[in-house]
C-alpha cells in the first residue's frame, strides 16, 4: 500500500530517475513531469499529498507552477528541490507559499525525513476537530489553514498554520527560536531560521488588523505571541 502520492517535477533525466526509483521503494507513488506546460494538467488529474517541485524547467519554472497550485489547493505541502542556493530564491518560494526549500545535490534520505514530517503533520491536522480557535477579533480554523475576521479571510499555508498554532499554544511565553525550529521542522540550521523569520513577517501582516495581537522579537531569544486581554 502507498505511503502517499507525491507529484514531482524534475527536467535532468538522471537525477528524476534516481529520485523517483528511491521514493517508489519506500513506499511512495510517484508521478513525475519533466516540462513545465504538462505539468499543472498532470497535477490537475489526480488528488496528490504533496509536490516536490524542481525550480529551473522548461517552459514553465518551479515559482510559477508553485502559484498555479497554489490557486488550486492551497493547503498541499510544496517542497522545492533547486541547485539555485542564492538566499533571495529561497525567500522567493517561502513567498509564493512554499513550505520547504532543499538546495541540490540533496540527501535522500533528508528528502524522505522531510516528506515523512509534512505528511504526518497533514494527516494530524486532518484528524483535528474542526472548531475555531478564537484569536482576538480573528477565527482560526486549523483544519481548514483559515483566518478570518469580520472584513478579511485569508488563507495560509501548511507551515504557516502549524507556527501561528504553536504561537497559541504559548501565547505570551517567550519561546526561543530554537525550539520553534525543532519543534516543527526538526532542525534549526540557519537557512530554516531566516525562512523562520519570513513566516513570522507574513503572520504579522495577516493579523496586523488586531492591535491587541503581537509577535514581539527577542533579539537573541526568539520570539513571544502576545494577545492583550
Amino acid at each position: 500500500m502507498s505511503k502517499a502520492k507525491i507529484f514531482y517535477t524534475e527536467d535532468d533525466e538522471t537525477l528524476a530517475f534516481l529520485t523517483q526509483e528511491s521514493l517508489e521503494e519506500d513506499g511512495f507513488t510517484v508521478i513525475h513531469c519533466n516540462d513545465g506546460n504538462c505539468c499543472l494538467p498532470e497535477f490537475s488529474k489526480t488528488k496528490f499529498d504533496i509536490c516536490i517541485l524542481d525550480v529551473m524547467m522548461p517552459n514553465i519554472d518551479g515559482f510559477e507552477l508553485a502559484k498555479s497550485i497554489r490557486a488550486i489547493d492551497s493547503n498541499i505541502p510544496i517542497l522545492f528541490l533547486s541547485a539555485k542556493t542564492l538566499k533571495e530564491d529561497r525567500i522567493k518560494a517561502l513567498k509564493i507559499g512554499a513550505d520547504d526549500y532543499l538546495v541540490k545535490p540533496f540527501s535522500m534520505d533528508e528528502l524522505v525525513l522531510k516528506i515523512e514530517v509534512f505528511l504526518r503533520r497533514s494527516q494530524k491536522q486532518k484528524s483535528v476537530d474542526s472548531a475555531l480557535i478564537k484569536i482576538g477579533i480573528f477565527d482560526f480554523d486549523v483544519h481548514n489553514y483559515l483566518i478570518f475576521s469580520t472584513n478579511n479571510k485569508t488563507k495560509l499555508t501548511q507551515r504557516e498554520t502549524a507556527l501561528l498554532q504553536f504561537f497559541v499554544e504559548n501565547k505570551n511565553r517567550v519561546i526561543k527560536r530554537e525550539q520553534i525550529l525543532i519543534q516543527l521542522w526538526g532542525s534549526d540550521d540557519y537557512f530554516l531560521g531566516r525562512s523562520l523569520d519570513v513566516f513570522v513577517s507574513r503572520l504579522r501582516k495577516v493579523l496586523h488588523e488586531d492591535k491587541s495581537l503581537s509577535i514581539e522579537n527577542l533579539h537573541g531569544i526568539g520570539f513571544r505571541f502576545n494577545e492583550v486581554v
